[in-house]
């Protein structure tokens, strides 16, 4: 028999993030925590790691908590160059505090080149150490030459959480 009644069991939310930053010469390449070779990287405050900061930010949105912005400020040194990692950890941690647990993220990352898929699997070890559940997925795609990731100007990512408690 179904449990017509789970709904009531639990609490659950839902989460949408999305980032973007300018590519560059003289930065490194960091997505989920992966350095991947490539001539151009992310400007930013920090590793500028576009797919952990969409994650945080649906983690963050998710439990009602102020973005990411408001939690690491670019304003603020001790947030210059640091492992968006860290970033993800301290995200966790105040859904954790709360009694959250998350069920399941879902991101892409929108970049023409180079072509991120097969690092995938180290980003989401790198993610499931950090936010306790392995359901996640990851896809890449480009953007057909459209816009500024198209013209090779950036890098987006968007994800979706869900979590419960």
């Amino acid at each position: 028999m179904i449990n017509t009644n789970i709904m009531e069991n639990f609490n659950f939310r839902t989460g949408f993030g999305y980032d973007v930053h300018r590519l560059t010469k003289g930065r490194k390449l960091i997505l989920g925590g992966v350095e991947i070779e490539s001539e151009l990287g992310l400007d930013g405050h920090s590793d500028a790691d576009v797919l952990l900061h969409s994650l945080c930010d649906a983690l963050l949105g998710a439990a009602g908590f102020k973005d990411i912005g408001n939690q690491f400020p670019n304003t603020d040194d001790k947030y210059k160059d640091i492992s968006s990692l860290i970033l993800l950890t301290e995200s966790y941690k105040l859904l954790k505090n709360d009694g959250w647990k998350v069920g399941n993220t879902d991101s892409v990352i929108i970049l023409e080149e180079p072509k991120v898929y097969r690092h995938s699997d180290q980003m989401k070890k790198n993610i499931s150490e950090i936010i306790e559940t392995e359901n996640i997925s990851i896809k890449a795609t480009t953007s057909e030459g459209i816009g500024f990731v198209g013209k090779k100007e950036g890098c987006a990512a968007y994800s979706t959480v869900l979590i419960y408690k």
